[in-house]
């Protein structure tokens, strides 16, 4: 699947959807492999939103702590 076409149905299986946000994605050329960051309010929603969606999940990594180097000044 194309990444436009992956990221117009992600989209709109999203809108039909609550409590499941796409943050952002990170494509790594070297493993082939697209990384995304949700806001869900568990792994289960996510792998909904993928089945629904047509798109591939490998693993999903629950966040408990977001850092950044703005705590450390």
């Amino acid at each position: 699947m194309e990444l436009d076409a992956a990221g117009k149905v992600s989209n709109a299986v999203l809108a039909e959807m609550t409590g499941v946000v796409w943050i952002r994605s990170y494509v790594s050329d070297l493993e082939g492999k697209i990384y995304c960051e949700y806001d869900a309010p568990n792994p289960e929603a996510v792998r909904e939103h993928a089945r629904r969606a047509g798109l591939p999940v490998d693993r999903i990594v629950e966040v408990s702590l977001e850092i950044s180097p703005a705590m450390f000044r």
